[in-house]
Protein backbone atom coordinates (compact mmCIF):
# COMPACT_ATOMS: atom_id res chain seq x y z
CA UNK A 1 0.00 0.00 0.00
CA UNK A 2 1.62 3.42 -1.34
CA UNK A 3 -0.34 5.04 1.94
CA UNK A 4 -1.07 4.99 5.45
CA UNK A 5 -3.40 6.06 7.91
CA UNK A 6 -3.27 8.40 10.90
CA UNK A 7 -4.92 9.20 13.81
CA UNK A 8 -3.28 12.29 15.50
CA UNK A 9 -1.67 15.09 14.60
CA UNK A 10 0.26 17.12 14.58
CA UNK A 11 2.42 14.39 12.59
CA UNK A 12 6.13 13.77 12.21
CA UNK A 13 5.49 14.56 7.99
CA UNK A 14 5.04 18.39 8.74
CA UNK A 15 8.59 18.54 10.14
CA UNK A 16 10.56 15.93 7.70
CA UNK A 17 9.26 16.45 4.21
CA UNK A 18 10.05 19.63 1.88
CA UNK A 19 9.68 20.15 -1.84
CA UNK A 20 6.29 20.39 -3.63
CA UNK A 21 4.20 19.18 -1.49
CA UNK A 22 0.02 18.18 -1.73
CA UNK A 23 -2.46 18.59 0.38
CA UNK A 24 -5.96 17.78 -0.19
CA UNK A 25 -9.77 17.59 1.93
CA UNK A 26 -12.82 17.05 1.44
CA UNK A 27 -16.31 16.16 2.83
CA UNK A 28 -17.11 12.34 3.01
CA UNK A 29 -20.46 10.19 3.84
CA UNK A 30 -20.40 7.33 6.01
CA UNK A 31 -23.10 5.91 4.29
CA UNK A 32 -24.82 4.77 1.07
CA UNK A 33 -26.31 6.01 -0.92
CA UNK A 34 -24.39 9.19 0.03
CA UNK A 35 -21.14 7.64 -0.51
CA UNK A 36 -21.26 7.24 -3.57
CA UNK A 37 -20.32 10.54 -4.45
CA UNK A 38 -17.11 10.20 -2.22
CA UNK A 39 -14.75 9.14 -5.35
CA UNK A 40 -16.13 11.41 -7.28
CA UNK A 41 -15.26 14.41 -5.38
CA UNK A 42 -11.87 12.94 -4.87
CA UNK A 43 -11.60 12.49 -8.39
CA UNK A 44 -12.11 16.68 -9.50
CA UNK A 45 -9.61 17.73 -6.82
CA UNK A 46 -7.28 14.75 -7.91
CA UNK A 47 -7.67 17.12 -11.42
CA UNK A 48 -6.69 19.96 -10.07
CA UNK A 49 -3.54 18.42 -8.67
CA UNK A 50 -2.48 17.26 -11.86
CA UNK A 51 -3.00 20.53 -13.45
CA UNK A 52 -0.57 22.59 -10.54
CA UNK A 53 1.64 19.83 -11.06
CA UNK A 54 1.88 19.92 -15.02
CA UNK A 55 3.52 23.71 -14.00
CA UNK A 56 6.51 22.17 -12.82
CA UNK A 57 7.31 20.00 -16.35
CA UNK A 58 8.55 17.30 -14.29
CA UNK A 59 6.64 13.96 -15.64
CA UNK A 60 8.66 11.31 -13.24
CA UNK A 61 7.77 13.14 -10.22
CA UNK A 62 4.32 13.94 -10.88
CA UNK A 63 3.93 10.04 -11.56
CA UNK A 64 5.73 9.06 -8.21
CA UNK A 65 3.87 11.62 -5.93
CA UNK A 66 0.51 11.06 -7.57
CA UNK A 67 0.42 6.91 -7.24
CA UNK A 68 -0.96 6.90 -3.96
CA UNK A 69 -3.89 8.92 -5.20
CA UNK A 70 -4.35 6.70 -7.69
CA UNK A 71 -4.32 3.70 -5.56
CA UNK A 72 -6.57 5.00 -3.35
CA UNK A 73 -9.41 6.38 -6.02
CA UNK A 74 -9.65 2.81 -6.77
CA UNK A 75 -9.78 1.08 -3.83
CA UNK A 76 -13.29 0.15 -3.06
CA UNK A 77 -13.03 -0.76 0.25
CA UNK A 78 -11.15 2.73 1.03
CA UNK A 79 -14.63 4.47 -0.26
CA UNK A 80 -16.59 1.84 1.91
CA UNK A 81 -14.96 2.53 5.31
CA UNK A 82 -15.22 6.87 5.22
CA UNK A 83 -16.63 8.91 8.32
CA UNK A 84 -17.12 12.72 7.89
CA UNK A 85 -13.86 14.45 6.09
CA UNK A 86 -10.94 12.93 4.33
CA UNK A 87 -7.20 14.59 4.98
CA UNK A 88 -4.34 13.77 2.72
CA UNK A 89 -1.07 14.96 2.86
CA UNK A 90 1.53 13.71 0.11
CA UNK A 91 5.45 14.28 -0.26
CA UNK A 92 7.61 12.75 -3.06
CA UNK A 93 8.40 9.91 -0.27
CA UNK A 94 5.28 9.83 1.79
CA UNK A 95 1.66 9.88 1.80
CA UNK A 96 -0.54 10.31 4.94
CA UNK A 97 -4.61 9.60 5.18
CA UNK A 98 -6.52 11.15 8.01
CA UNK A 99 -9.84 10.18 8.25
CA UNK A 100 -12.09 13.11 10.59
CA UNK A 101 -15.04 13.07 11.99
CA UNK A 102 -15.95 16.75 11.40
CA UNK A 103 -16.62 17.78 8.04
CA UNK A 104 -14.38 19.81 5.74
CA UNK A 105 -14.19 22.02 3.03
CA UNK A 106 -13.33 20.80 -0.56
CA UNK A 107 -9.17 21.77 -1.27
CA UNK A 108 -6.53 20.39 -3.20
CA UNK A 109 -3.50 22.43 -2.57
CA UNK A 110 -0.05 21.79 -4.51
CA UNK A 111 2.51 23.85 -2.66
CA UNK A 112 5.86 24.30 -0.81
CA UNK A 113 4.77 23.43 2.53
CA UNK A 114 1.76 21.71 3.88
CA UNK A 115 -2.20 23.14 3.99
CA UNK A 116 -2.71 22.16 7.73
CA UNK A 117 -5.36 24.76 9.00
CA UNK A 118 -8.35 22.04 8.57
CA UNK A 119 -6.21 19.34 10.65
CA UNK A 120 -5.61 21.81 13.48
CA UNK A 121 -9.43 22.29 13.37
CA UNK A 122 -10.19 18.87 13.13
CA UNK A 123 -7.99 17.60 16.16
CA UNK A 124 -7.84 20.69 18.41
CA UNK A 125 -8.99 19.61 21.80
CA UNK A 126 -11.87 22.44 22.30
CA UNK A 127 -13.91 20.27 19.67
CA UNK A 128 -12.95 16.45 20.38
CA UNK A 129 -13.67 14.40 23.30
CA UNK A 130 -14.06 10.86 24.68
CA UNK A 131 -16.90 9.83 27.44
CA UNK A 132 -16.86 6.82 29.47
CA UNK A 133 -20.22 5.51 30.40
CA UNK A 134 -19.29 3.44 33.68
CA UNK A 135 -21.21 0.70 35.72
CA UNK A 136 -20.16 -1.37 38.81
CA UNK A 137 -19.42 -3.88 36.58
CA UNK A 138 -18.95 -3.03 33.02
CA UNK A 139 -17.85 0.40 31.32
CA UNK A 140 -18.04 1.31 27.75
CA UNK A 141 -15.76 4.37 25.81
CA UNK A 142 -17.13 6.51 22.98
CA UNK A 143 -15.22 8.86 20.78
CA UNK A 144 -17.44 12.18 19.72
CA UNK A 145 -17.36 15.39 18.89
CA UNK A 146 -20.05 18.08 17.43
CA UNK A 147 -21.36 16.32 14.87
CA UNK A 148 -21.67 12.84 16.67
CA UNK A 149 -20.71 9.81 18.91
CA UNK A 150 -19.68 6.43 18.21
CA UNK A 151 -18.70 3.89 20.84
CA UNK A 152 -15.30 2.64 20.38
CA UNK A 153 -14.20 -1.39 19.43
CA UNK A 154 -11.60 -2.22 22.22
CA UNK A 155 -9.72 -5.41 21.76
CA UNK A 156 -11.74 -8.52 22.88
CA UNK A 157 -8.65 -9.62 24.87
CA UNK A 158 -9.15 -6.12 26.91
CA UNK A 159 -10.43 -7.03 30.39
CA UNK A 160 -13.89 -5.40 30.47
CA UNK A 161 -16.44 -6.39 33.23
CA UNK A 162 -15.33 -6.06 37.05
CA UNK A 163 -15.39 -10.30 37.08
CA UNK A 164 -12.45 -10.40 34.54
CA UNK A 165 -10.87 -7.85 35.88
CA UNK A 166 -10.63 -9.03 39.28
CA UNK A 167 -10.71 -12.86 38.53
CA UNK A 168 -10.32 -14.84 41.68
CA UNK A 169 -10.16 -11.69 43.61
CA UNK A 170 -13.35 -10.84 43.48
CA UNK A 171 -15.45 -11.72 46.77
CA UNK A 172 -17.98 -14.02 46.41
CA UNK A 173 -20.48 -11.86 48.13
CA UNK A 174 -20.22 -9.40 44.59
CA UNK A 175 -20.82 -12.18 42.36
CA UNK A 176 -24.10 -13.26 44.74
CA UNK A 177 -25.37 -9.58 44.40
CA UNK A 178 -25.15 -9.75 40.55
CA UNK A 179 -27.71 -11.59 40.05
CA UNK A 180 -30.06 -8.75 41.84
CA UNK A 181 -29.49 -6.17 40.50
CA UNK A 182 -29.09 -4.55 36.60
CA UNK A 183 -25.54 -4.25 34.80
CA UNK A 184 -26.15 -0.24 35.51
CA UNK A 185 -28.66 -0.13 38.39
CA UNK A 186 -28.17 0.08 41.99
CA UNK A 187 -27.35 -3.47 43.57
CA UNK A 188 -29.34 -4.56 46.35
CA UNK A 189 -27.65 -6.71 48.97
CA UNK A 190 -29.33 -9.89 49.92
CA UNK A 191 -27.78 -12.22 52.76
CA UNK A 192 -25.04 -14.42 50.94
CA UNK A 193 -22.28 -13.00 53.67
CA UNK A 194 -22.30 -9.82 51.32
CA UNK A 195 -21.52 -6.73 53.02
CA UNK A 196 -21.19 -3.16 51.86
CA UNK A 197 -18.05 -2.71 52.94
CA UNK A 198 -17.32 -5.74 50.44
CA UNK A 199 -18.72 -4.81 47.65
CA UNK A 200 -17.33 -1.02 47.91
CA UNK A 201 -13.76 -2.85 47.86
CA UNK A 202 -14.44 -4.85 44.66
CA UNK A 203 -15.63 -1.31 43.10
CA UNK A 204 -12.93 0.57 44.29
CA UNK A 205 -10.65 -1.70 42.84
CA UNK A 206 -11.99 -1.41 39.09
CA UNK A 207 -12.79 1.48 39.07
CA UNK A 208 -8.79 1.89 39.78
CA UNK A 209 -8.28 -0.17 36.48
CA UNK A 210 -10.66 1.27 34.53
CA UNK A 211 -9.29 4.65 35.24
CA UNK A 212 -5.83 4.01 34.74
CA UNK A 213 -6.79 1.90 31.59
CA UNK A 214 -8.76 4.68 30.25
CA UNK A 215 -5.43 7.16 30.48
CA UNK A 216 -2.40 5.10 29.54
CA UNK A 217 -4.87 3.92 26.29
CA UNK A 218 -6.60 6.82 25.34
CA UNK A 219 -6.17 10.17 26.78
CA UNK A 220 -2.52 10.14 27.47
CA UNK A 221 -1.96 10.09 23.96
CA UNK A 222 -5.02 11.96 22.75
CA UNK A 223 -5.15 14.63 25.67
CA UNK A 224 -8.81 15.04 24.87
CA UNK A 225 -11.18 15.77 27.47
CA UNK A 226 -12.96 13.05 29.18
CA UNK A 227 -16.88 13.20 30.11
CA UNK A 228 -17.48 10.64 32.89
CA UNK A 229 -21.09 9.09 32.11
CA UNK A 230 -22.58 7.02 35.25
CA UNK A 231 -25.00 7.16 38.12
CA UNK A 232 -24.80 9.90 40.61
CA UNK A 233 -23.09 7.76 43.52
CA UNK A 234 -20.62 6.52 41.14
CA UNK A 235 -19.65 10.19 39.78
CA UNK A 236 -18.12 10.59 43.49
CA UNK A 237 -16.37 7.51 44.23
CA UNK A 238 -15.13 7.47 40.67
CA UNK A 239 -13.37 11.28 40.56
CA UNK A 240 -12.16 10.55 44.45
CA UNK A 241 -10.12 8.26 42.98
CA UNK A 242 -9.05 9.15 39.74
CA UNK A 243 -5.69 10.28 38.40
CA UNK A 244 -6.79 11.43 35.21
CA UNK A 245 -5.81 14.81 34.33
CA UNK A 246 -8.32 15.05 31.46
CA UNK A 247 -11.41 14.23 33.24
CA UNK A 248 -13.87 17.37 33.14
CA UNK A 249 -15.68 17.98 36.25
CA UNK A 250 -18.91 18.25 34.66
CA UNK A 251 -20.42 14.83 34.03
CA UNK A 252 -23.34 12.98 33.10
CA UNK A 253 -25.59 11.45 35.91
CA UNK A 254 -27.84 8.31 34.10
CA UNK A 255 -27.26 4.68 34.45
CA UNK A 256 -24.78 3.36 31.40
CA UNK A 257 -27.88 1.80 29.67
CA UNK A 258 -30.45 4.47 30.35
CA UNK A 259 -30.07 6.86 27.23
CA UNK A 260 -30.14 6.56 23.54
CA UNK A 261 -26.68 7.94 21.54
CA UNK A 262 -29.20 11.07 20.53
CA UNK A 263 -30.42 11.63 23.92
CA UNK A 264 -26.59 10.74 25.17
CA UNK A 265 -25.08 13.53 22.32
CA UNK A 266 -27.62 16.51 23.44
CA UNK A 267 -26.66 16.08 27.07
CA UNK A 268 -22.62 16.07 25.84
CA UNK A 269 -23.75 19.27 23.77
CA UNK A 270 -24.46 20.96 26.92
CA UNK A 271 -21.39 20.39 28.22
CA UNK A 272 -19.27 21.22 25.36
CA UNK A 273 -20.75 23.98 24.65
CA UNK A 274 -20.37 25.66 28.17
CA UNK A 275 -16.81 24.28 28.21
CA UNK A 276 -16.21 25.33 24.69
CA UNK A 277 -17.50 29.10 25.49
CA UNK A 278 -15.37 29.35 28.21
CA UNK A 279 -12.21 28.37 26.78
CA UNK A 280 -12.53 30.21 23.82
CA UNK A 281 -13.18 33.44 26.37
CA UNK A 282 -10.44 32.44 28.47
CA UNK A 283 -7.81 32.84 24.77
CA UNK A 284 -9.41 36.20 23.79
CA UNK A 285 -8.61 37.47 27.70
CA UNK A 286 -5.23 36.27 27.26
CA UNK A 287 -4.64 38.05 23.97
CA UNK A 288 -5.77 40.74 25.40
CA UNK A 289 -4.01 40.61 28.62
CA UNK A 290 -0.82 40.26 26.41
CA UNK A 291 -1.55 42.76 23.65
CA UNK A 292 -1.40 45.24 26.36
CA UNK A 293 1.33 43.90 27.48
CA UNK A 294 3.17 44.36 24.22
CA UNK A 295 3.48 40.37 24.20
CA UNK A 296 0.86 40.08 21.15
CA UNK A 297 -0.42 40.77 18.15
CA UNK A 298 -3.22 40.68 15.40
CA UNK A 299 -0.96 42.57 12.52
CA UNK A 300 -0.40 39.90 10.16
CA UNK A 301 3.17 41.21 9.32
CA UNK A 302 4.07 41.11 12.94
CA UNK A 303 2.82 38.07 13.36
CA UNK A 304 4.74 36.16 10.56
CA UNK A 305 8.07 37.63 11.74
CA UNK A 306 7.26 36.59 15.13
CA UNK A 307 6.52 33.05 13.60
CA UNK A 308 10.09 32.60 12.15
CA UNK A 309 11.13 34.09 15.20
CA UNK A 310 9.65 31.02 17.12
CA UNK A 311 8.01 33.92 19.65
CA UNK A 312 4.69 32.29 19.32
CA UNK A 313 3.41 30.43 22.39
CA UNK A 314 -0.55 30.60 21.04
CA UNK A 315 -1.95 31.29 17.78
CA UNK A 316 -4.95 31.82 17.02
CA UNK A 317 -7.00 31.67 13.22
CA UNK A 318 -9.42 32.50 12.22
CA UNK A 319 -11.93 29.72 10.41
CA UNK A 320 -12.29 29.35 6.49
CA UNK A 321 -9.81 33.08 6.05
CA UNK A 322 -7.18 32.42 3.40
CA UNK A 323 -4.32 34.82 2.34
CA UNK A 324 -3.02 33.59 -0.71
CA UNK A 325 1.05 33.94 -0.93
CA UNK A 326 4.56 32.80 0.29
CA UNK A 327 6.28 33.75 3.73
CA UNK A 328 9.66 33.54 3.72
CA UNK A 329 10.86 31.22 5.83
CA UNK A 330 14.39 33.35 7.06
CA UNK A 331 12.89 36.92 7.21
CA UNK A 332 9.13 36.24 7.82
CA UNK A 333 8.12 38.70 4.65
CA UNK A 334 5.14 38.05 2.84
CA UNK A 335 4.87 37.57 -0.69
CA UNK A 336 1.75 37.74 -2.22
CA UNK A 337 0.86 35.12 -5.13
CA UNK A 338 -1.15 32.77 -6.78
CA UNK A 339 -2.70 30.00 -5.04
CA UNK A 340 -2.93 27.99 -8.00
CA UNK A 341 1.04 28.37 -8.14
CA UNK A 342 2.56 24.94 -7.22
CA UNK A 343 5.21 27.14 -4.45
CA UNK A 344 1.96 29.03 -2.81
CA UNK A 345 0.10 27.87 0.26
CA UNK A 346 -2.28 29.80 2.16
CA UNK A 347 -0.37 32.71 4.21
CA UNK A 348 -2.37 31.87 7.42
CA UNK A 349 -1.43 28.15 6.76
CA UNK A 350 2.42 28.84 6.81
CA UNK A 351 2.74 30.34 10.01
CA UNK A 352 0.22 28.24 11.77
CA UNK A 353 2.90 25.29 10.50
CA UNK A 354 6.05 27.44 12.19
CA UNK A 355 4.16 27.70 15.40
CA UNK A 356 3.58 23.95 15.97
CA UNK A 357 7.40 22.99 14.75
CA UNK A 358 8.68 25.19 17.40
CA UNK A 359 6.51 23.79 20.41
CA UNK A 360 3.77 26.44 20.13
CA UNK A 361 -0.31 25.73 20.44
CA UNK A 362 -2.91 26.19 17.07
CA UNK A 363 -6.46 26.93 17.60
CA UNK A 364 -9.20 27.68 15.00
CA UNK A 365 -12.28 29.86 15.46
CA UNK A 366 -15.11 31.07 13.91
CA UNK A 367 -15.24 34.55 12.53
CA UNK A 368 -17.16 35.96 15.43
CA UNK A 369 -15.10 34.52 18.04
CA UNK A 370 -11.79 36.41 16.63
CA UNK A 371 -10.24 39.53 18.36
CA UNK A 372 -9.50 41.25 14.72
CA UNK A 373 -10.27 41.12 11.02
CA UNK A 374 -6.91 40.24 9.98
CA UNK A 375 -7.80 36.30 10.49
CA UNK A 376 -4.74 35.68 12.72
CA UNK A 377 -3.61 36.95 16.68
CA UNK A 378 -0.86 35.64 18.40
CA UNK A 379 0.22 35.58 22.60
CA UNK A 380 4.08 35.70 22.26
CA UNK A 381 6.76 33.81 24.73
CA UNK A 382 8.70 36.84 24.95
CA UNK A 383 9.23 40.12 23.57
Amino acid sequence: MAYEIQHRFPTELIAQENGTLISLYQPTFRVFPDNKQDSIIFKKLLRTIENSLKQLEDASFTEKVLQPFYEIYEDREFWNHTTEGLAILASANKCVVFHLHIPVRELAVVADSFHIKPLVKAFQSIENYMLLGLSRENFALYQGNQYGIAELELDPDVPRTLEQVLGDQVTESFLNHGSYGGASGTAMFHGHGCTSDEISKDTDKYFRYVDRYVYENFSKPSKEPLILFTLAEHQADFRNLSTNPYLLEAGISKSLESLSLNILQSKVREINEERTSSSVQKLLDAFHQAQADQLGSSELKRVAKAAVAAKIETLLLEDGKVIPGKLDSESGEILSDDLGHPEVDDVLDDIAELVLLSGGSVQVLPKEAMPDTSGVAAIYRYR
